[in-house]
């Protein structure tokens, strides 16, 4: 079984994580938005989802083996850090609305965070 998953921050391409450069490889499926707000984390973005802004990103349709490395990069497992979680929610990819796994920012961790004026990391993200 595959798993589609929305990046928005170092995942995406050209970035320090780029999805593109792990084993086994993705999918590239599409550009996506999803509403949302980015924040900043310092050198990497958060997502809290929700309201009527959009968010930039990128679908990927990936198998299970990378959905577990990529968990384990967000510390959602195997000891979760609290920062982030991983939902399904629905992301617009062109004229088609996909269920796509996400990783959103804790509520906590997004109080303690600068909302980004736009929602396109690769506006803000440092040089990779």
């Amino acid at each position: 079984m595959r798993h589609l998953v929305f990046v928005y921050g170092t995942l995406r391409i050209g970035q320090c994580n780029d999805i593109n450069l792990k084993t086994p490889a993705p999918l590239f499926v599409g550009m996506a938005k999803v509403n949302g707000l980015l924040y900043s984390r310092g050198w990497y973005p958060g997502l809290r989802l929700g309201g009527d802004q959009w968010v930039e990103g990128e679908v990927y349709d990936i198998s299970p083996e990378l959905m577990v490395q990529l968990d384990v990069l967000e510390e959602v497992a195997p000891m979760p850090s609290g920062e982030y979680q991983r939902i399904n929610t629905l992301v617009l990819c062109g004229e088609q609305q996909l269920a796509c796994e996400v990783y959103e920012l804790s509520a906590d961790f997004a109080a303690r965070s600068q909302v980004l004026g736009q929602g396109n990391w690769l506006a803000y993200a440092p040089d990779s």
